[in-house]
């Protein structure tokens, strides 16, 4: 195993042991809204500082990018760790048990390492650049379906961008026409490890930020898979709307999305 994956699972089990230790224990922590449907709670910064001071004492030269602190370190590192301490916030509060801890690690701006870390089922989905994709330490591959029909598919809707929700409404029936079924689970980085393993067979979402896919996208790749943006194009890094799965998969995604019919707020 990658030297620097162990200390990111380290990292990830410390921070899964605060999340199932709180977890349906909503009178113990508090909730703030960051913004409108948009939560945080102080189990979120506590992960986060626990991700950070593991990372930080075993790196000292590195950076990290939290979702909750922004950069900590040394910001003129080439190594940038990018976390998303409690993956599926709203979950974590309502006491629903599917929760995330997302944990990447770049090189001059190449992920390198990736862990995605379900505490409630004790799933650690690991990765490693040039390695391959593991869960709990068997190797996975994304699913072998021909093509979108017959296929589950992960995917969203836009409710912190409601602005965008008008034009989604449609992506989205096209979607629904076009698979056997999908699946909301409001962890994003959940839903591409499942792609990973092949659970789903694609996934789809938009307005992501880094911490959300950062770890899973290699997951994905390093899983047999493919992740693009609605156009086919590397643009999700920017844009946030991604879409993965096996050539089959991913090539009737992008009908689905295709430019030519899509408002430009989704592109």
């Amino acid at each position: 195993m990658h030297p620097m994956l162990n200390i990111a699972v380290r990292a990830a089990r410390a921070a899964g042991n605060i999340i199932a230790r709180n977890l349906g224990q909503n009178d113990q922590f508090e909730v703030t809204e960051k913004r409108k449907d948009d939560l945080v709670t102080d189990v979120d910064r506590e992960c986060e500082q626990t991700i950070t001071s593991i990372l930080l004492k075993s790196y000292r030269d590195h950076a990290v990018l939290g979702e909750e602190g922004g950069v900590q370190g040394n910001k003129d590192s080439q190594f940038q760790w990018i976390i998303d301490p409690v993956d599926g916030t709203t979950n974590f509060v309502q006491g629903v048990p599917h929760v995330g801890v997302s944990i990447a690690l770049k090189n001059n701006g190449k992920t390198e390492v990736a862990v995605v870390f379900d505490p409630i089922k004790n799933e650690m989905f690991t990765a490693s650049r040039g390695d391959g994709a593991q869960l709990n330490g068997r190797r996975i591959r994304v699913a072998s379906r021909p093509s979108l029909e017959g296929s589950i598919i992960a995917t969203a809707v836009p409710v912190r961008y409601r602005e965008r929700m008008s034009a989604y409404i449609p992506l989205l029936s096209r979607l629904i026409d076009n698979c056997a079924d999908i699946r909301r689970m409001g962890v994003a980085s959940l839903d591409l490890a499942y792609v990973a393993c092949g659970r789903f067979d694609g996934y789809l979402e938009q307005g992501l930020k880094p911490w959300d896919f950062a770890a899973g996208e290699l997951l994905v790749r390093e899983a047999g898979g493919i992740v693009t943006d609605f156009m086919g194009e590397t643009g999700y890094v920017k844009s946030g709307n991604i879409l993965c799965g096996n050539p089959n998969i991913v090539k009737g995604l992008l009908k689905v999305t295709d430019p030519k019919t899509l408002p430009e707020v989704l592109r």
